[in-house]
Order: C-alpha cells, then sequence, then structure tokens
C-alpha cells in the first residue's frame, strides 16, 4: 500500500489530490497538512499543521506537496531529512532554489520530483514542440491561467522555453517589452491571468509564410491527478532531484 501524505490539503489542488489517491485500490491518504482548517476533515483526511509529526506517526510511502514556494522548500527539506520521497507540483521556484535544493537533496540522498505540470497532454505538447523547432524560424508562447496563480511566466512555459531551446536557439522576431512579457531562452512568453481559466498554454511556430500552432487545455484540475497517481507508482525510480515529469514517462529519453 502507498501511504501519501498531502501538503496543501486545504487547497483546490490538495483536495483534488485526496480524492484521486483515495479512488486507487493500492493507495491511501494518510494525513494531511495545511495551514488553514486546521482540525477539519477533508474527504474523510483530518487536517494537521505539523508535517514532521504526521511523517512519524503515519510513516509515509510518499508525500504530495501542492503548496507555495516558501513552504513547500520547508516541505521538501522535512521529506528528505525523514527518508520520505516528495512529489512537488508547486510553481515558482527560482534558479538559485532549484541549485539549493539539488545539493540539499544530494547531500541528504533525498529523492525528490517537481512538475511544473502534471498533465500528460502539457509534457507531450513539449515533446511536439521540440520536434518541430529545428524546422521553424521563430516561436512565441502564450500561457493562460486563473486569476489566483502568483508566478508570471508560468513554470510550464519556462519548461517549454528551455526544451525548446535545447533543440534550437530562436532570437525574438521583436523582443520582448514590459507590456508583451518576458523573455526566456530567446523565446518571447505572454501571461495572462484571468478568471474561468484554469491552465492552457499554446506554443506558435512562425516561417516563411506559415504558421504552425501547439495547444493545450485543463479543463479541469483532475487533469493533473493521471500524472501524480502516476508518479506515486514510480517513486522508486526517483533518484535524487528529478524535474519533470517527463523525466518518469521518458526514462530513457524521447528520440526525436
Amino acid at each position: 500500500m502507498i501511504k501519501v501524505i498531502v501538503c496543501g490539503a486545504y487547497g483546490r489542488m490538495g483536495q483534488e489530490v485526496i480524492k484521486a489517491v483515495s479512488k486507487e485500490n493500492d493507495m491511501e491518504v494518510v494525513g494531511g497538512i495545511d495551514v488553514r482548517g486546521v482540525g477539519d476533515n477533508i474527504l474523510g483526511v483530518v487536517i494537521k499543521d505539523n508535517l514532521e509529526a504526521v511523517i512519524r506517526e503515519k510513516e509515509p510511502s510518499a508525500i504530495v506537496d501542492f503548496t507555495k514556494r516558501e513552504p513547500a522548500i520547508e516541505n521538501i527539506k522535512i521529506g528528505v531529512k525523514n527518508n520520505v520521497p516528495v512529489i512537488v507540483g508547486t510553481t515558482g521556484f527560482t534558479q538559485e532554489d532549484l541549485a539549493e535544493l539539488k545539493n540539499f537533496i544530494e547531500e541528504n540522498n533525498g529523492r525528490v520530483l517537481i512538475a511544473p505540470n502534471f498533465a500528460i497532454g502539457a509534457v507531450l505538447m513539449i515533446k511536439c514542440a521540440e520536434l518541430i523547432a529545428p524546422f521553424m524560424d521563430n516561436v512565441e508562447i502564450i500561457e493562460l491561467h486563473h486569476d489566483g496563480k502568483l508566478d508570471s511566466p508560468s513554470g510550464t512555459s519556462i519548461a517549454t522555453a528551455k526544451a525548446i531551446s535545447e533543440k534550437k536557439k530562436f532570437t525574438p522576431a521583436v523582443y520582448s517589452s514590459e507590456a508583451r512579457g518576458k523573455t526566456v531562452e530567446g523565446i518571447n512568453i505572454h501571461s495572462v491571468r484571468l478568471p474561468g481559466l484554469v491552465a492552457h498554454q499554446e506554443i506558435i511556430f512562425g516561417s516563411l509564410g506559415q504558421t504552425l500552432s501547439i495547444r493545450h487545455d485543463s479543463i479541469s484540475r483532475e487533469s493533473f491527478m493521471p500524472g501524480v497517481i502516476y508518479a506515486l507508482r514510480n517513486i522508486d525510480k526517483i533518484k535524487g532531484l528529478v524535474y519533470g515529469l517527463d523525466k518518469l514517462l521518458f526514462p530513457g529519453g524521447l528520440v526525436i
């Protein structure tokens, strides 16, 4: 039985994780951690605020974190110190954060997966973009999220830009300004934040006389759950710090 503690259990993503894990015959949620709703019962899970105490009490197989940047960093370190693999869907980490976490995880023989997007379709979108990149002249990314998302550009759009740039180095056709968005790896990214949205991204390639667009839409938070469940079932494949769900989906790399 895979025993799971959910950090951010009171939030919308945390509740989706509790619901999804509870449906699996080989998994169970043994604890929920949040600073809100302490003592409340969420889908049969009592919310507590002390992760380390719940780890000692429940001896979990894994921690799933959907919180915010600062508490997620602390939760990762607590999980690593207690020899519990951590699966992280929280975004907004800086490169400095990731470098610090990598060192901490390696020094303590930890196992952590940080994924900017758990929707399998979003991972496939990025892989398609890698295939297209060498054959086109320019590319821009439009990412659209709900108005509660704090970080911008999104972790998915940054990961997309970096993946594309590994296949081909691009220079923007028109350089970005503050009004247009931000430029990552030579690729302009435009961020939209509106109520009614969940998580959406469009990659638009342009070349002489043509454009090619790839779009992925998460129309509900359920879209992220198959990726979370897949990661939980493959926690033994996580060694050190693994960044991106694609590293588990395509452990040998995708030849394109």
